[in-house]
Formats: C-alpha cells, sequence, structure tokens
C-alpha cells in the first residue's frame, strides 16, 4: 500500500511560512531531554524545508499540563535547545503559543530560519480542537505540514485544526511511519512472527485479533499472558488478570487453531511474593505458579522458545515487554527477546512505547529495521483503523 496523501515533496515552500506540527513530547530530567529520538525523527523534514528557503514554525505537545496556562516544567525550551545542539542550525524559541508574543516571533523570520512555539498544551482548547485554537496556529503559516506520527490518531488542534484553513502535507516520518507500518501486514515476508507484550489484554485486544489474521506465529508475554493462561484453566496465583477477558482470549486461541497460527504463551515464569525493585525473582512453570506469588516475567525455558521463533522469522513485529522491565530483576526476558531480534536477519518493526524504551535502555536500537516514534498510533494502524491526523491532509 503507497501513502495516499500529499507530503511536503508537492508543495512549493520557498519562501512560505511552513506550521509544522512535530511531536516533540519527549522525557526531560532537569529539564535536560534525556532521550532526543523524537527530535531526531523530525529532523529530514526540517532539513529539507530550510534547504528549499521556507520559514519555519514549530510546535508540538510536551508531557500532560493542566492546561491552565505555562508550567515551566513542560516548556519546549530543551526540545528547542536539543534541535539547536543536534543539528547545529539557530533555533529560535518564544515563551508563548497563541498570544501576540507568538504573532510578532512568527512575522519576525526570514527565509530558512526556525522558531519552536511553547507548548500547545498550555491551553487546555487544544485538547478538545477547539477552532479558535486551530484558526490562531492556522494564520501562522501558509501551509501546514504534519511529522508527528506519535500523535497522528489524537482529533487534538495542533493536530488536525490547521488542515482545515491550510493547505495540508504530510513530513517525512509520518510518510514512512504509515508506509512501513501497513506495508509490513499487507504483504509480510514470511515466516512473519508477532510478539505482542505488556500489562493488559483489553489494551491490545484489536491489535491481537489483526496479528491472528496476518501473523504465522503470536508471541504472548507480560502480564497480558496470565489471562490467556486463565482462559487454558490455569491457576495464576497473584499475578495480573483480567476475569472479564478470559473468555475473549480463549476465543482468541481458538481462532487461532482455526486459521493454523501458532500461538506460544509462556512455559515458565519468573514469580515474586511482591511487586517490588527488591523482589527476588523465583522460577515456575507455568501450570505451577503458587497461589501467593505473582508471575513478573517470562522465565529462561519461555526466552529460548521465543529466541527460536524469532530466529526463524523472516519479519518481527514487536510491541510490549515480557515483564516488569523497569525492574532490573525482571528485565531478563525482554532483554532476550530484544538482542534475538537484534541478532536475527529479519526485518524487524518496533511498535514505539514501552518497547522502545526496553531497546534503548539495552542499547539496541541501531539494529533494528524501523523502530516506530508512535505506541498508540502504530497499534490503531495495526488495528487497519485510519488516523485522523493523517486523513485530514490533502489527498496525492
Amino acid at each position: 500500500m503507497a501513502f495516499t496523501k500529499k507530503t511536503v515533496r508537492d508543495a512549493d515552500v520557498a519562501g512560505k511560512r511552513v506550521l509544522m506540527r512535530v511531536d516533540f513530547n519527549v522525557p526531560l530530567k532537569d529539564g535536560v531531554v534525556t532521550d532526543d529520538t523524537r527530535v531526531r525523527a523530525a529532523i529530514p523534514t526540517i532539513e529539507y524545508l530550510k534547504d528549499k528557503g521556507a520559514k519555519i514554525i514549530l510546535m508540538s505537545h510536551l508531557g500532560r499540563p493542566k492546561g491552565d496556562g505555562p508550567e515551566p516544567q513542560f516548556s519546549l525550551k530543551p526540545a528547542a535547545d536539543k534541535l539547536a545542539e543536534i543539528t547545529g542550525y539557530d533555533v529560535k524559541f518564544v515563551d508563548d503559543t497563541y498570544g501576540e508574543k507568538a504573532k510578532a516571533a512568527v512575522d519576525a523570520l526570514a527565509d530558512g530560519e526556525i522558531l519552536v512555539l511553547e507548548n500547545v498544551r498550555f491551553d487546555k482548547r487544544e485538547k478538545k480542537n477547539d477552532p479558535e485554537i486551530a484558526k490562531i496556529l492556522a494564520s501562522y503559516g501558509d501551509i501546514f505540514v504534519l511529522d508527528a506520527f506519535g500523535t497522528a490518531h489524537r482529533a487534538q488542534g495542533s493536530v488536525v485544526g490547521p488542515a482545515a484553513y491550510l493547505p495540508a502535507y504530510a513530513g517525512f516520518l509520518l510518510e514512512k511511519e504509515v508506509d512501513t507500518l501497513t506495508s509490513i501486514f499487507a504483504e509480510p515476508e514470511r515466516p512473519f512472527v508477532a510478539i505482542v507484550g505488556g500489562s493488559k489484554v483489553s489494551s491490545k485486544i484489536g491489535v491481537l485479533d489483526h496479528l491472528i489474521d496476518s501473523a504465522d506465529t503470536l508471541i504472548i508475554g507480560g502480564g497480558m499472558a496470565y489471562t490467556f493462561f486463565l482462559a487454558q484453566g490455569m491457576s495464576v496465583g497473584l499475578s495480573l488478570k483480567e476475569e472479564d477477558w478470559v473468555e475473549r482470549a480463549g476465543e482468541m486461541l481458538k481462532k487461532a487453531e482455526e486459521k493454523g497460527v501458532k500461538i506460544l504463551l509462556p512455559i515458565d515464569n519468573r514469580v515474586a511474593d511482591h511487586f517490588g525493585e527488591d523482589a527476588v525473582p523465583e522460577v515456575v512453570s507455568s501450570d505451577a505458579i503458587p497461589d501467593d506469588r505473582e508471575g513478573m516475567d517470562i522465565g529462561p525455558e519461555t526466552e529460548k522458545l521465543y529466541a527460536d521463533a524469532v530466529k526463524a522469522a523472516k519479519t518481527v513485529f514487536w510491541n510490549g515487554p515480557m515483564g516488569v522491565f523497569e525492574f532490573d530483576n525482571f528485565a531478563h526476558g525482554t532483554e532476550a527477546v530484544a538482542r534475538a531480534i537484534a541478532d536475527s536477519d529479519c526485518t524487524s518493526i518496533i511498535g514505539g512505547g514501552d518497547s522502545v524504551a526496553a531497546i534503548n535502555k539495552f542499547g539496541l536500537a541501531d539494529k533494528m529495521s524501523w523502530i516506530s516514534t508512535g505506541g498508540g498510533a502504530s497499534m490503531e494502524l495495526v488495528e487497519g483503523k485510519a488516523l485522523p491526523g493523517v486523513e485530514a491532509l490533502l489527498d496525492a
């Protein structure tokens, strides 16, 4: 499936004011960006616009401010500084988004200059997709570019709003994300192995369902595995479980069997007597989880089983950790899977979210074919849903 929307290549941007929605929602510590993945991801489009002599106005959200005005800990200034540091460009920043100060900063831009506006979410109307907000933002530009894949699934003021008033195009990141994620499911090189982890079946139900339709093998790990154990009549002790989803999990196991899709569930687990960084892992077989223990990670036998499946794959899609990888004692399963993917010759697509955090934690990012910058957005694409941000752009 080719990308069906116009991109910045289709726009005449020379001397124009280009209002661009980027995803600079980066983690900060003491006012410094601790992971610049998302900033780097936006650079190809920014470079292209700069080379073509556009006036570039960047906007993004960061964190979850209340929306009643500026909150210094959520300022985009550190992201603007990081962009300047990586590119060597002079990046201007204005501590205003919808007011006179922002307008003046936009008006002062020369061709090829870059301006970063303050956090769009400092005003609660942004999340409500208030047309007033969209109009103000649109007034800053002649052209709108969406390159924020991480928020393309949200119908919010700065994501879809300006497209109602300005010609709207996709940036290179958005194009590549949508292309990569849709093509992998349309025509994967087989065997296609999908790995889904994370805590809840309920939040990934559409994804799991869709993967049973397209994958040859579906590997399940993380907290959601215990709901599948219950569906098989096993007891899970104090492990995370979703009683309301047991029947649905059982139906999925049946559907996979009917379609000839192999579902791999953990055969052993690392369990503990409490949830904490200091908890001591004990390895137990999946049919022997004690009543007073909770599953926290897949066990060593499962790691081997999953790694073998990955070794045999031509295409691998991974979303969600195998255990509580934030605790070093229970990061082993997630690391084993990440290393198996890194060591394999397969095309590997990492579907955003915690999996990316895990890959960065183990320093394996450069071994993956494609790492998505959007967790929620990539999951919705995998489910076959349309993304509002993409829908709002001009058709190619």
